[in-house]
């Protein structure tokens, strides 16, 4: 066993460290480990020892560099330290540490502060996921083009087994993520990642969670300094002798999106630790929130003049109501297009349908709001002008169009969602 020990430079200031640099393919002929892949356990005293023999054989055939497997014990009180131990004397490649106090998040934390591998990873110990993703989930580190692979149960290519109740607990929490924190990856807890070193050294500090929250943490902050996120779909089968404990975890879940919110909120997170020196994904990834804001307020002003010429130009034809549908359809696809491009920075036509339909339903608020704001006007005003209709059709038009700005940005266009460059699969 080996104390753990962080490398120097996790222990700096965020505020101290450079850009990171560009990323670039590891060495063909690198000699040390590329991969160093922890198996956080917590008297796992039964499925240690099958999971690490598996892990092993399969490195040592399909992985064409040196490798690592550490394990990481989370101050287990059964035969695990033993069986532990016993497997790093007889499995070349193979160490294991030992921790006080339990918590995946903290085991992590641990194993990949002391490691000196370009790319780390963690699978758990019952091997839900099938191995054969493994190779894909860290090639795309090894060769430079991204900074975090996860692997996904719920994107398309996906083959899962397992319980209802499970299944619907996973997609109703990655939902309540996109909703509230605006993600743009698709599966948060899925046991199977990796990330190449120097992002980690980055990103491991500001990460607060111990426990089962550190994976959506460590993706959001990723995701949100606009580190590359690259997906695998995985085959994954249920393990039915889970140790999670589905209520205590969400509750903690839930205050740790709570936590992350905030602080990115009010902006206490130094995200520039984490961005690259050379500006590679310039001019690529979405603008932050308060230029988001003003290119759609910009949008928004071209798209309600035209609809209001037209409300003007169709109003005595049509009268009012239809007037106001018609216009304010014709603005809406101007706008969901001008924002997707202009707003959001999404280029090519892929999901541009999706796009589209999804901002005719935030359309449908709009003219809920406009058509509402007419037939109250009418009825508390019969006698009303052109021009009371006007202002009042203007201030509902600001209401919704600030309920569209956060529909788009959380729904519509979520973080990273362009054209998912983020991910390996749509």
């Amino acid at each position: 066993m080996r104390t753990a020990r962080r490398p120097a430079l996790i222990d700096r200031p965020t505020s101290e460290l450079a850009a990171l640099p560009r990323r670039a393919p590891l060495s063909a002929h690198h000699r040390d480990p590329v991969l160093d892949v922890v198996v956080p356990v917590y008297n796992e005293e039964n499925d240690l020892e099958p999971c690490v023999r598996r892990l092993h054989a399969h490195l040592g055939e399909t992985f064409p560099y040196a490798f690592r497997i550490t394990i990481a014990d989370n101050a287990s009180t059964d035969g695990t330290p033993r069986i532990a131990a016993r497997l790093a004397a007889e499995l070349p490649g193979t160490d294991w540490i030992r921790l006080a106090e339990k918590g995946r998040g903290r085991a992590l934390h641990t194993a990949w502060s002391r490691s000196r591998a370009p790319v780390l990873a963690y699978l758990d110990v019952d091997l839900s996921t099938d191995l054969a993703a493994l190779l894909p989930l860290v090639a795309p580190l090894i060769s430079g083009h991204s900074d975090i692979a996860i692997g996904t149960r719920l994107a398309r290519g996906a083959r899962v087994v397992r319980g209802p109740k499970r299944e619907l607990i996973s997609r109703c929490y990655n939902g309540l993520l996109r909703s509230t924190l605006a993600v743009g990856f698709s599966d948060a807890q899925c046991g199977f990642k990796a990330v190449r070193r120097d992002v980690a050294e980055r990103l491991l500090p500001l990460v607060e969670d111990q426990g089962w929250f550190f994976d959506t943490e460590l993706l959001v902050i990723a995701e949100r300094a606009g580190l590359r996120i690259h997906e695998v779909p995985v085959d994954w089968v249920d393990d039915p002798d889970s140790r999670v404990r589905i209520v205590s975890t969400a509750l903690a879940d839930l205050r740790g999106m709570a936590r992350l919110g905030r602080a990115l909120a009010c902006g206490r997170l130094p995200l520039s630790a984490l961005r690259r020196s050379d500006g590679d994904l310039a001019g690529e990834l979405p603008a932050g929130l308060a230029r988001q804001a003003v290119r759609f307020a910009a949008v928004g002003v071209a798209s309600t003049l035209c609809y209001l010429l037209l409300y003007l130009g169709l109003r005595p034809a049509t009268g009012a109501q239809a007037a106001n549908a018609l216009a304010l359809l014709a603005s809406a696809v101007a706008n969901t297009a001008a924002n997707r491009r202009l707003t959001f920075g999404v280029r090519g036509r892929g999901g541009a349908l999706r796009h589209h339909l999804k901002g005719l339903a935030a359309f449908l608020v709009g003219l809920a709001l406009t058509s509402g704001s007419l037939a109250a006007l009418h009825r508390t005003a019969p006698g009303a002008g052109r021009e009371v209709e006007l202002m009042a059709l203007v201030a509902a038009n600001l209401a919704a169009t600030l309920l569209r700005f956060l529909l788009f940005r959380a729904w519509v266009f979520p973080a990273r969602d362009n054209d998912r460059r983020t991910t390996g699969s749509s």
